[in-house]
């Protein structure tokens, strides 16, 4: 899922943690092959028959999967949008090796966003998948990296394993506790290399974050991260991080994003329409802003303290 997975896990028995790690490792492999959206997999299949106008009968995973990404689309207002995938793909964000070097031409980004591409155009009736636009493909980017997650922390538990945090590159879900002690995270100073905040996880949570660092390339002096806001075809570039706690990691990770293209004026209203309370958000402008309840649960971290604001949704 192009990031390094770190996998933690607590009062258990060693023998018993390496054969659960060995398992997880296939489960989060298995979820790469499924979803990857250029290489070959289940999910650039499904993109070639839904661009050739094809209805596809589809296995019961990847009918939940699709229903619980357009749930959460059509909820932030398309914000979170995985039906974009030749936008992504336009600004070359679909290689595993390959950095954009500069942005595509305006032209073509507006012959895009023209079509008003989203989930909308996505059918899902029981397991027959269909799409409206052949313009549409998927890119779950926003979203697959939180369900892996998700699917391996059941997998855990399911071994008897109720202790143990799965770290995939900013999508972090914990379990249970470390020693007596909660789970304590870091959440990463966008500007440096070290955290400028940490919490302690209650029971099963996810901790996640989506950062205008994670994947960029800058062109005469400005920076172009991967998360692209449908409405212009452009990156997001008023935010530069925004964490979200949520029981679900899928849930959190499609807010995230979400949460990333609303930017200043519009986040607010993006958290309450997908019932996130819990959030954290950084600005182009320095500003960082906590809900009330991501207030009493963070402590942050560095020398000074980073300065904040409350605000309510």
């Amino acid at each position: 899922m192009g990031t390094i997975v770190d996998i933690t896990i607590a009062n258990t028995s060693e023998e018993k943690a390496h054969l659960a790690i060995k398992t997880i490792a296939g489960i989060l492999n298995e979820q790469n092959k499924r979803w990857h959206a250029w290489q070959p997999s289940t999910l650039s299949l499904l993109n070639q028959q839904l661009q050739q106008k094809k209805t596809i009968t589809v296995d019961p995973e990847t009918a939940e999967l699709l229903s619980k990404a357009k749930t959460l689309s059509l909820a932030s207002h398309s914000l979170f949008n995985p039906a974009i995938g030749e936008l992504v793909a336009l600004w070359g964000f679909h290689s595993d090796d390959k950095t954009p070097t500069q942005p595509p031409r305006r032209q073509a980004i507006q012959a895009l966003t023209k079509q008003n591409i989203s989930m909308a155009n996505l059918s899902i009736k029981n397991q027959n998948i269909s799409s409206n636009n052949p313009l549409l493909k998927l890119d779950l980017g926003g979203f697959a990296k939180g369900y892996a997650v998700d699917k391996a922390i059941e997998a855990l538990k399911q071994q008897g394993i109720n202790n143990a945090i799965i770290n995939a590159g900013g999508d972090l879900k914990a379990i249970g506790n470390k020693g007596s002690r909660p789970w304590r995270v870091g959440i990463k100073n966008p500007k440096t290399n070290g955290v400028i905040a940490s919490l302690e996880t209650h029971q099963e949570e996810s901790v996640i974050t989506s950062g205008d660092y994670e994947r960029y390339f800058e062109y005469k002096g400005q920076r172009y991260a991967h998360l692209i806001d449908p409405r212009t075809g452009y990156p997001a570039n008023e935010v530069t991080a925004v964490t979200v706690i949520h029981n679900d990691a899928a849930t959190a990770d499609a807010a995230a994003t979400a949460l990333f293209i609303a930017g200043p004026t519009q986040w607010k209203k993006i958290a309450k329409a997908l019932n996130i309370t819990l959030v954290m958000m950084i600005f182009a402008d320095n500003r960082i802003i906590l809900t009330p309840d991501m207030a009493q649960r963070i402590r942050m971290e560095g020398q000074p303290p980073a300065e904040y604001i409350v605000e309510k949704l």
